[in-house]
């Protein structure tokens, strides 16, 4: 969960290392450090400067401005092990001194290792799970570091990227990982290593990935690649086109509102040439045989999964096949019924979650076929899957997911189209929703129109305690996405119901005061939902309805009108105006929109 940033060449180490901590910092900040290799005569030493508290504050600190060193490493929390602390923050020393360690991931043996350490005579400082590594390798250690990361990674239960550097090799930082996110970045004399790429955005396009249990020896001149049992490996330079402004907030107050507002354009690039303007459809799936399967599973976690849901009645209603939406955290736990009949989807915008993770090897064991919509280029659940799907949404930096979101049901959608044709499903009504989907862009740059009305709506309500959302199909699942949103980033409880459901029991907790949001896209439902809202209404509730109806009902207080659409893509659009709402609110309450508390952007522990 946590960011980690690495740079060996020949310029001060620490700037850099600080700038790619701000960059991560959605991956964490309970606590940040440093450890560099500072000239000390001929020789060098290690000095570590950590605190509790964000990436500023480790900024501000005089004591870095002593440090000249060319060659270092740096962290940014989200705490497991140990509460947030300056003794648990990273990086970790062992107990000679010798190794720095900064570490991403969780190592699930962490106290059998405490254990066997304690027993040869080492002592632990902190409570993280993280300081039992600098130790184990250097118990490891007789003179090649290789053998000992590799003797540590053997030992090593869980998952971890860990970069590690030593005066014993000052040329040097060791990296290695298994389940958790790690590239190294290329330069000229200087070279990069991150969680993510857009924390070294700024200096190089060129990367590297490491696959799982690899080791990497880089010099500001040289990057060599191991397996865990040190037989070298050879790989390529990808090139990611994504650039440093990109990560930028170009003017807007915070990241997700500038997120927010590039929905048009990483929807219109997300459909690119997949579904072009004579509404040919171009996936790379021609070797896949999707007539070979009688079920498909959905399956991912929080927002991604609500992508997932929103799409799931577009597979069962163009494809025909039966369509479950699992979360992955539950998947690989109840014994899913799959096969080689199966076709498995998996959902990530990091591409690194490690329930979803675990959720497609469970997958590809079974032997199902597996297909990935992912965000990241080289990220781990791209290269395990049998078939990846990119979305083309650019950087995302906001902790709360909102143009991941709306790409991923966008680049579904475009899958169903792809899978139906394969099977032979071709219909007018298939013709017009690939019209429908072509239009997405400038349908979804008119929503953001509402966002003064959004706004004076939240300006009204944002010192509630609880609020609900409700609505039927399509417009349930962007109710839970909307739900979510204002959980995520205003700490406001917010339950999301079918809308037929509500008298079933939640009309219970309505009353005077209350706010309930319906959404209603539908025309075959939006009565039904209206006739919902009626009873909310009746009980004291002040409602706001999204809907591309011509509703006409002097009771609601707020009606957000949005661009009508096929039904199956409305959520792409009918989720702007509760992405917007969820951002006001939380200003309103002036909380820090981009990192929420408890919360990161890429869950890489389960």
């Amino acid at each position: 969960m946590c960011g980690i940033v690495g740079y060996i060449g020949n310029k001060k180490a620490v700037p850099v290392l600080i700038n790619g901590l701000l960059s991560l910092e959605y991956r964490g900040y309970d606590s940040a450090g440093v450890a560099v290799l500072n000239p000390n005569n001929s020789d060098y030493i290690l000095k570590v400067v950590k605190d509790k508290g964000r990436v500023k504050i480790l900024q501000d600190n005089s004591e870095l401005e002593t440090i000249t060193g060319n060659v270092g490493i740096a962290h940014t929390r989200w705490a497991t092990h140990g509460m947030p602390s300056k003794v648990n923050s990273h990086p970790h020393l062992d107990n000679s001194g010798k190794f720095a360690v900064v570490h991403n991931g969780i190592i699930e043996n962490y106290v059998d290792l405490r254990k066997k350490l304690l027993d040869n005579g080492y002592t632990l400082y902190s409570d993280t799970d993280t300081e039992v590594i600098p130790n184990l390798i250097h118990m490891n250690y007789n003179g090649d570091i290789l053998e000992a990361v590799s003797k540590t990674m053997k030992e090593l239960k869980g998952s971890y990227a860990i970069e590690v550097i030593s005066p014993l090799f000052a040329d040097k930082i060791i990296v290695a990982k298994k389940d958790s996110p790690l590239v190294v970045g290329i330069g000229e004399d200087e070279n990069f290593i991150a969680s993510d790429i857009p924390a070294v955005l700024a200096h190089t396009n060129n990367f590297y990935f490491l696959d799982e249990q690899e080791i990497a020896v880089v010099e500001k001149n040289l990057v060599k690649f191991y397996d865990i049992n040190l037989n070298e490996v050879t790989k390529d330079i990808k090139n990611i086109e994504w650039d440093a402004e990109s990560s930028e907030k170009n003017g807007y107050e915070d990241y997700m509102l500038k997120e927010i507002y590039e929905q048009p354009q990483a929807i219109r690039e997300t459909i690119g040439s997949r579904l072009s303007l004579d509404k040919k459809v171009s996936l790379g799936l021609e070797n896949v045989d999707f007539k070979a399967f009688n079920k498909i599973y959905i399956v991912a976690c929080g927002t991604a999964m609500h992508a997932g849901i929103a799409s799931k009645y577009a597979f069962e209603k163009f494809c025909k096949i039966p369509t479950e939406v699992d979360m992955a955290s539950e998947f690989r736990y109840r014994n899913p019924l799959i096969d080689e009949h199966t076709l498995c989807i998996f959902i990530s915008q990091s591409g690194e979650t490690a329930d979803t993770i675990a959720a497609l090897r469970l997958a590809k064991e079974a032997g199902s076929t597996t297909i990935s919509i992912v965000n990241v280029i080289g990220s781990s659940i791209t290269r395990l899957s049998d078939y990846t799907l990119y979305t083309h949404a650019g950087p995302e930096i906001a902790v709360a997911s909102t143009k991941a979101y709306t790409c991923q049901v966008t680049l579904l959608n475009i899958l169903v189209i792809n899978i139906a044709e394969s099977l032979g499903y071709e219909s007018k009504e298939l013709n017009s929703f690939k019209s429908s989907l072509l239009e997405l862009p400038d349908k979804v740059k008119q929503t953001l129109e509402t966002n003064k009305l959004v706004k004076d709506f939240a300006d009204k309500v944002y010192t509630q305690k609880d609020l609900y959302f409700i609505g039927r199909g399509t417009d349930y699942a962007v109710s839970m996405e909307g739900s979510l949103k204002l959980k995520e980033i205003s700490y406001i409880h917010s339950e999301a119901y079918a809308a037929g459901e509500l008298k079933h029991g939640p009309i219970a907790l309505i009353e005077n005061g209350v706010t309930v949001i319906g959404i209603a896209t539908n025309p075959i439902t939006t009565e039904k939902t209206l006739s919902n809202l009626e009873e909310s209404i009746t009980r004291g509730a002040s409602v706001l309805v999204v809907t591309n109806q011509n509703i006409k009902n002097d009771k609601i207080d707020y009606i957000i009108n949005v661009p009508e659409t096929d039904s199956i893509l409305s959520p792409i659009i009918s989720v702007i105006p509760l992405q917007l709402f969820a951002y006001y609110i939380a200003k309103n309450k002036n909380l820090d929109v981009d990192k929420p508390r408890n919360l990161a952007k890429s869950v890489t522990v389960e």
